[in-house]
């Protein structure tokens, strides 16, 4: 058999999944568009954030800190809300309570010149931090490449059968084989269970929005991310006094080269300028990408329940990126049959299996 193991996507989590197996195993990286990480990876809002994703996720993300190691940049972040968001405020520093997760309520107005006067309230996740997307990806592929694992761009899979203990797959670059099947398809992962004759377990793509503008005052050194409690916006300081603006937006889309739509550009504008008293001097740069969750919100990590071979690595949402080295180690993990790496042996997977969606 020419593979073990054939991961069909190669962003941030087929290719981080990839570097972790291919010291073991002999993998193929299956990537339809012309270069990895086109529609999720590449168009990352860019931060790591110990309570992005909720405290579920939060575990996956914390130990993956130390592991990307050269990759962040201190940033810090501060969640802000209005007088009667108070109730989301508290209820948010009462879920990390005992996680290990720093927070702390402040007054935003002592830290974000120019807010305006309603957003009084405000709580500091000093541990947030920028993260190097590009350089992360890049180096999980060189990791995985070194360790003997083939990647093949433009090779969207076109069928998927199990025959004989292995799988034969019909590629646009060719035919391969393997033993094992991984769906790490982000948007496409139900499609691609579907192909392979695995129920899809309701993973929904989504579009989410971000700009690059020029404001003035341009964000000061050492500003920190501002993301609203109620989830309406965020935004990051960026090189070059730019800024990093979300509506925070989540539009159900089918799986596609995601565009943003000028609806969402200038509803993004209109809060901005409702926080803040800073003016928007020009509109750079906008783009959109795809985020894909599964009904609960959690990733999925393991072997399907019904059809032999196919292991899931999917759902990952927004934190696929600040969440990749544990949930790679920890996925490897579960692949092979080994022991879990230390870095992650505290980390229960039972949460990430597909058999919490029944057989």
């Amino acid at each position: 058999m020419a593979h073990d193991i054939a991961i069909v996507g190669a962003g941030i989590a087929g290719a981080s999944l990839a570097a972790e197996l291919a010291p073991h195993a002999r993998v193929l990286l299956l990537e339809a568009e012309e270069r990895a990480g086109y529609h999720a990876t590449g168009r990352s809002a860019a931060f790591w954030s110990e309570s992005y994703g909720g405290p579920a996720v939060q575990p996956l993300t914390t130990a993956s800190g130390p592991m990307l190691g050269k990759y962040l940049e201190p940033m810090g972040s501060v969640h802000i809300g209005r007088a009667d968001e108070a109730g989301a405020i508290a209820a948010f520093l009462a879920e990390f309570e005992g996680t290990g997760v720093a927070l702390r309520p402040v007054d935003p107005r002592a830290m974000i010149p120019g807010l305006r006067p309603e957003w009084t309230l405000g709580v500091l996740e000093p541990s947030c931090e920028y993260i190097d997307v590009g350089g992360l990806h890049g180096d999980m592929l060189a990791a995985a490449k070194r360790a003997g694992a083939e990647l093949r761009t433009h090779a969207g899979l076109l069928s998927a059968r199990r025959e004989g203990g292995a799988w034969k797959l019909e590629t646009r670059a060719g035919a391969f084989e393997a033993a094992i099947l991984v769906n790490a398809a982000g948007a496409w992962a139900d499609p691609v269970a579907e192909m392979a004759g695995a129920r899809p377990l309701g993973i929904r793509p989504y579009r989410r929005t971000i700009m690059q503008l020029k404001t003035d005052p341009a964000p000061a050194p050492g500003s920190p991310m501002v993301a609203h409690i109620g989830g309406s916006f965020y935004w990051k300081p960026e090189a070059g006094g730019r800024i990093w603006l979300s509506p925070h937006d989540e539009i159900a889309t089918p799986p596609c080269d995601a565009q943003p739509e000028d609806i969402d550009v200038a509803t993004a504008i209109d809060r901005f300028e409702h926080v803040v008293d800073w003016r928007v001097d020009r509109l750079e740069h906008k783009w959109a990408g795809l985020r894909t969750f599964a009904p609960d919100r959690l990733p999925v990590y393991g072997f399907d329940m019904d059809v032999p071979g196919f292991f899931w690595c999917a759902g990952q949402g927004g934190f696929g990126i600040q969440t990749a080295p544990a949930a790679a180690r920890l996925a490897s993990a579960l692949l092979l049959g080994g022991a879990p790496d230390p870095a992650v042996a505290a980390i229960d997977p039972d949460p990430y299996s597909p058999a919490r969606f029944g057989s």
